[in-house]
């Protein structure tokens, strides 16, 4: 057996591809904006436009138009931003209501139980006494009938009643429907449990909207259907009373006659309001009926009842054709009247404590018909109704006849249009200021102002807004409430540069946290606040300019300082390497805060912060100073001991460093100092693959340095830390197989370099791998084959006179100086090259799959071919090969073809190649 000589210099030129100089870059933009390259769809004339050839001017057009689509497209009915149906608007709006008030388990019902049970008796007494007798004689209190439920127990109650309302009405009972429903409508009159009523509301109200429905399904069936069901008419959508049957209209009149002779106040509204766009069928102004009852609910005496029915009358009133928004601003300027009588304790219903929990509760009910009123309004509806509200003198001045009520104020500002906001700041600064009464915290108007203004990039008036915001928070003593208006108006501070004001912020929260210390709800907050000043920050020597700023991040603890920390690594990586002194220990710094932090422990490469500190390490660059950050790796090696991904990333960087000495022509000593650390930390890596390439790379760092026996000691590990990946990888989960066969195929392109021991052989490495890798269950035919083949090329490249390559541009020596013309090295090659052949033909026909077999004799064939010289043994084994390929594939297959014309030109040939 003997190997075809080879000359890998000759070799290379003659299989390259010819090159020639190209005049521009093929991914350059057009030398003009008008030249758009195009290609022409075969199936039409239609041009077709690559994105990757356009012009920077069009790619950003491009760009625009792709968020545009993107925004159109994804634009729904899961937000209430992107509704537009009133119904569903009104169905969001439900759940939403009762996600924010959510009914306890632990609640318990008492009152209006008659109402909601299944005919038990129920004695007409006042919820305190019921409570009173309940705790003094609980069993006697439930002989006699006294209803105790718990909320869930109430909401489950209510379903069913919807189902015996639905069920009575398809069964024609329409009494047993409207009794239902009216006992439905009187539970809306039970307000004892504060903390229920917006969900109890929620689902009455939908019971009354399908009672509603129904009622207006039966009155139009009976307009365009007689009895017998032949259609007499088709109502349009804007039909007039005069359209209308008398048969009709009389079953319409019957049903509001029946409302009517309610007794209670409350639920005559509520039913006349579901049944409200049957008007239609009677008159042809409905709108009257609507400021009919608008009126009567001021005879209403709970403040939360009256609230929530006004809020329903806003959502009925949806349902006309036409909207009166008079009747909306009467229901606020209601509301106004009735949350102050609530505040001023002129309302005593719920007692004094509860006041603040009333006007919570009627929070909603404000915001839902604030967004009506300004729903599609125009710039001059807008000044309409800030005169009709109280807080406009005419359509372009604010600051009306009286102060307005914070909460309403609230939701006003949070509905005008953005022009309005910015235009008019000022004076809604001055409103704000003179609405300070409790329903609402008047720091949370201070704070909404600012983020309306965010809303616009250009205020004439910033100077003068921010000015006076600055007056406002210099009075707080809390820093909660200087922390909330901070937050808001941070972001207009940094857009105009106004340093001062921002030193002023600054010092402002560092004096109240060192005062008074930062709260636990205070954090998200000044999170908010320090994310929004690193935002505008270009690096890190802005953060140490920034008076107070290390000082109140220092204050900080918890989840919000970690998430500050990252902000500030990474904007410090952002801009490649480090090598200020101070920005690395500030950063060191951060990073140990992350690191120790409970939230981050076992940080790996898919958590932010165990990358961010991976990059910071990797960027830190001390210069000339190697052993200074030789010593910075050793100090992150015992600090950040939970980073798994680190250890790889200190591992490049100390061999990094090493290649660095070597050019600088370091003494040997530091490159040792270098290899020992990456020793030492390879094998606490987790990943078997990883851990292997690191050993590889490493050693190919030591044998640069010209330290053979420790590029033997590495690549004797990596090959015994082949073995544990039987087991599975460090992920825990199954190794990647082709990563393994890259890695090995790696390793016997290093050992072309590396000098052979004399004293174990030449062939120490490939035998060693080849008795491991044999006795792994992971190994495939497949995989085998491609060793073999890896380990033929190897023995032919270390029989030629000269190496493809050496180790340090030649001055490390190889084996062609060290064992060329030596008989015994060429035997030992020869030798193991005969034992891998007949391991390569074994393994190829054990391959199960044909294709898969075929396509590997064929590999086989042109690795043997290409490195031994044909001898009859050799031809003998080539041909087998073959066979085994034209029993496995077609014979039209190209790879089977070009081997039998590769094979044939060696045979007749007498030159060694080619």
């Amino acid at each position: 057996m003997e190997f075809r000589p080879r000359n890998y210099i000759a070799e290379k030129g003659a299989h390259a591809l010819p090159r020639v100089l190209a005049d521009s870059h093929p991914f350059s933009a057009p030398s003009s904006p008008s030249q758009l390259q195009v290609e022409v769809v075969d199936d039409g004339n239609e041009e077709y436009f690559d994105p990757l050839r356009r012009s920077d001017n069009n790619a950003e057009t491009s760009r625009e138009d792709l968020v545009e689509i993107k925004t159109s497209s994804t634009a729904g009915l899961s937000g209430e931003a992107s509704i537009q149906n009133p119904s569903k608007e009104w169905a969001f709006f439900k759940r939403s209501l009762m996600q924010r008030f959510p009914v306890s388990k632990t609640v318990l019902t008492y009152s209006m139980s008659d109402m909601i049970g299944k005919g038990r008796k129920t004695h007409e007494k006042s919820l305190t006494s019921m409570h009173l007798e309940e705790l003094e004689d609980p069993e006697k209190f439930a002989e006699e009938g006294g209803k105790v439920i718990t909320g869930q127990e109430y909401v489950s109650r209510l379903h069913e009643l919807k189902a015996e309302l639905t069920h009575a009405w398809h069964a024609d009972d329409r009494v047993t429907s409207l009794k239902l429903s009216i006992k439905v409508a009187r539970l809306l009159m039970d307000t004892s449990v504060l903390q229920c009523y917006p969900t109890l509301f929620a689902i009455a109200t939908d019971i009354l909207d399908i009672l509603g429905d129904m009622v207006w399904e039966r009155i139009k069936l009976k307009a365009e259907f007689t009895e017998d069901g032949t259609r007499i008419f088709s109502l349009p959508e804007n039909f007039s009373a005069s359209d209308i049957c008398f048969d009709a209209k009389e079953t319409c009149n019957n049903w509001f006659c029946k409302i009517g002779a309610v007794r209670e106040l409350l639920p005559r509204i509520y039913l006349e309001l579901a049944l409200l766009p049957c008007w239609r069928f009677l008159v042809d102004q409905p709108l009257n009926s609507l400021r009919r009852l608008l009126m009567m609910t001021r005879g209403l005496g709970d403040p939360l009842a009256s609230a929530y029915c006004r809020l329903y009358m806003a959502h009925c009133m949806r349902k006309l054709p036409s909207h009166d928004t008079g009747c909306l601003l009467t229901c606020v300027n209601d509301l106004k009247i009735v949350s102050m009588r609530v505040m001023s304790a002129q309302e005593t219903s719920h007692g004094a404590e509860n006041r603040r929990l009333v006007v919570s509760l009627m929070e909603p009910t404000i915001e839902y018909i604030m967004k009506c009123i300004f729903r599609n309004a125009s710039e001059k509806q807008v000044g309409d109704v800030l005169v009709e509200l109280g807080v406009g003198l005419n359509q372009k001045e604010l600051l009306g006849r009286f102060p307005c009520v914070s909460i309403v104020l609230h939701h006003l500002l949070k509905q005008l249009p953005s022009e309005v906001v910015s235009s008019r700041a000022v004076e809604i600064l001055q409103l704000i200021e003179c609405s300070r009464d409790d329903s609402l915290d008047q720091c949370l108007n201070y704070r909404l102002l600012g983020f309306r203004l965010c809303e616009k990039s250009q205020m004439d008036t910033v100077n003068a807004v921010v000015d006076k915001i600055i007056e406002v928070i210099i009075e707080y003593d809390g820093l909660d409430d200087y922390l909330k208006v901070v937050d808001a108006f941070v972001d207009i501070v940094l857009q105009n540069h106004m340093d001062d004001h921002l030193s002023s912020i600054l010092e402002g929260i560092s004096k109240r946290a060192c005062t008074k210390g930062i709260a636990d709800d205070d954090l998200a907050t000044l999170q908010s606040i320090l994310v929004k000043l690193l935002s505008y920050c270009k690096d890190i020597e802005d953060i140490f300019s920034m008076n107070h700023f290390l000082k109140i991040l220092d204050l900080m603890y918890g989840n919000s300082r970690s998430i500050v920390n990252i902000h500030i690594l990474d904007m410090g990586i952002r801009k490649g390497c480090i090598r200020d002194p101070r920005t690395i220990q500030f950063l060191l710094e951060i990073s140990q805060a992350l690191h120790h932090d409970e939230n981050f422990v076992n940080l790996n490469d898919d958590n932010q912060p165990g990358r961010l500190i991976s990059q910071f390490v990797s960027l830190v660059d001390y210069g000339a100073e190697i052993e200074s950050q030789l010593a910075f790796l050793v100090e992150c090696r015992g600090t950040f001991g939970s980073v798994r991904g680190l250890k790889e990333t200190l591992i490049h960087s100390s061999n990094c460093l090493a290649i660095k000495a070597l050019k600088d022509a370091k003494h040997l000593s530091f490159v040792k100092s270098c290899i020992a650390f990456s020793e030492v930390t390879l094998p606490s890596i987790a990943s078997q693959i990883r851990q292997l390439n690191l050993y590889l790379e490493t050693a190919e760092v030591a044998l640069l340095g010209g330290l053979v026996s420790h590029s033997d000691g590495l690549i004797d590990s990596a090959i015994n830390s082949l073995p544990s990946l039987d087991i599975m990888d460090g992920s825990r989960l199954p190794i990647d197989t082709d990563a393994v066969l890259s890695s090995v195929q790696k390793l016997f392109s290093f050992l072309v370099m590396v000098p052979g021991n004399p004293e174990d052989g030449v062939t120490y490495f490939p035998k060693n791998l080849v008795s491991l890798l044999n006795s792994q269950s992971w190994m495939t035919p497949r995989m085998r084959v491609k060793v073999f083949c890896a380990i033929i090329s190897l023995l032919a490249a270390l029989s030629q006179r000269n190496l493809p390559y050496h180790a340090d541009s030649g001055k490390l020596l190889g084996n062609d100086v060290l064992f060329f013309g030596d008989s015994s090295y060429l035997h030992e090659l020869a030798s193991f090259c005969e034992f891998v052949l007949q391991n390569l033909v074994d393994a190829i026909q054990q391959e199960p799959s044909k294709a898969a077999r075929g396509s590997m004799a064929l590999e086989a064939c042109n690795c043997i071919a290409s490195s031994l010289i044909l001898s009859q043994e050799i031809s003998s084994i080539c041909s087998n090969l073959i066979e085994t390929g034209k029993s496995c594939m077609s014979t039209n297959n190209r790879y089977l073809q070009s081997t039998i014309k590769f094979m044939d030109h060696l045979q007749d040939s007498s030159v060694a190649l080619w």
